[in-house]
């Protein structure tokens, strides 16, 4: 009973740190990344709540949030080299040239 308590814990410390990534970086790519830690947090929570449950639907859901982050990541990654390409820089601050 105490491993199935104990397996959100590391979900929470990457999710807080996947937050605060987010709030203080000025880097895009950082704050790209920090997002994706994030998502893995809930995957992992996910994943422990179907396995506490003996259930297939945390999994199943886990599965969609990859496809998800996946589809993520190329057009994240599409927007921020574009965004270098402009301005040669991928500061956060910048972002808001892509508003018009």
């Amino acid at each position: 009973m105490f491993l199935k308590r104990v397996s959100h814990l590391p979900a929470a410390i990457l999710f807080v740190l996947g937050l605060v990534g987010v709030v203080i970086r000025r880097n895009l790519l950082v704050i790209f990344m920090c997002v994706e830690v994030l998502l893995n947090s809930v995957n992992l929570t996910f994943i422990a709540l179907a396995r506490y449950l003996n259930l297939m639907d945390g999994h199943v859901v886990a599965f969609f949030v990859m496809a998800i982050a996946a589809g993520e990541a190329a057009v994240g990654l599409a927007i921020i080299t574009t965004l270098f390409r402009t301005r040669r820089t991928i500061a956060s601050t910048d972002w808001r040239i892509l508003g018009g």
